[in-house]
């Protein structure tokens, strides 16, 4: 069995002792019911995983580091997903799901059809839910690098930071006249665009084209928006990624 692994904000070193913060404390304790001695990985996001050994002294939980190890399970693709605001539940799906088949950043956008609108204090506690969402996701599938996702003040910011390091630009709609198979031929760098429920109007797809980004299909069947980008994702990988 795997041991379980847990995410820590902080420098992580060999042969030190590191005191669990509470709440990764009481998850490991009472819901995963680990017991003193046990093995557990430790990762910061900076790359690699440190083995170590779970610790408790009386009310003092942590972790005895024994050793380094430098696996990265990164995509070769380096792929940004920018998402249309879609209902809570959606996007949360959308974006648990995103980090596990290897996406690179996420950016939230606002579109003529978005059914959310999120600002200030509103827009800070539902981007570190989703944040809290990512990183939940690394651990559960073994990813040693976190994730960026921000949200952009509108279609044209994000369209425009998708491509700003030259990458191509993929638009999903589901009239497009090329399948997706064909957008990873040239460039492992993406930035895939998925539109909210009802998709991006015909002047976003203007604008996206105008941007330098190429629309594709994902088939002859029309995805749900929560749908589409996670399908364009496992097709990538399979096509040009980890899948291979």
């Amino acid at each position: 069995m795997r041991a379980a692994r847990f995410f820590i904000d902080a420098p992580l070193a060999l042969g030190a002792q590191h005191e669990l913060p509470t709440h990764i404390a009481h998850h490991a304790l009472r819901v995963l019911r680990l017991r003193h001695g046990d093995p557990i990985t430790l990762f910061n996001g900076g790359g690699g995983e440190f083995a170590a050994r779970l610790e408790i002294t009386g009310s003092q939980t942590s972790a005895d580091i024994r050793s380094f190890d430098a696996v990265e399970r990164e995509s070769p693709l380096s792929i940004i997903l920018i998402q249309a605001w879609i209902a809570n539940d959606k996007l949360d799906w959308v974006v648990e799901k995103s980090v596990e088949l290897g996406v690179q950043s996420i950016v939230l956008t606002p579109a003529v059809r978005s059914v959310v609108r999120l600002v200030d204090d509103r827009l800070a506690k539902r981007l570190q839910r989703l944040t809290e969402l990512i990183v939940a996701a690394c651990a559960q599938c073994g990813r040693n690098r976190i994730p960026h996702i921000e949200a952009s003040a509108s279609l044209a910011n994000a369209l425009q930071s998708g491509r700003a390091d030259g990458r191509s630009g993929v638009l999903l709609h589901p009239n497009a006249e090329s399948p997706l198979a064909g957008a990873a031929a040239a460039d492992h760098r993406l930035a895939v665009a998925a539109g909210p429920e009802g998709g991006f109007d015909d002047g976003e797809i203007a604008l996206a084209l105008q941007l330098g980004y190429r629309a594709y299909h994902l088939g002859p069947r029309v995805l749900r928006t929560e749908t589409a980008g996670l399908a364009a994702l496992a097709a990538l990988q399979a096509v040009a990624g980890d899948y291979r």
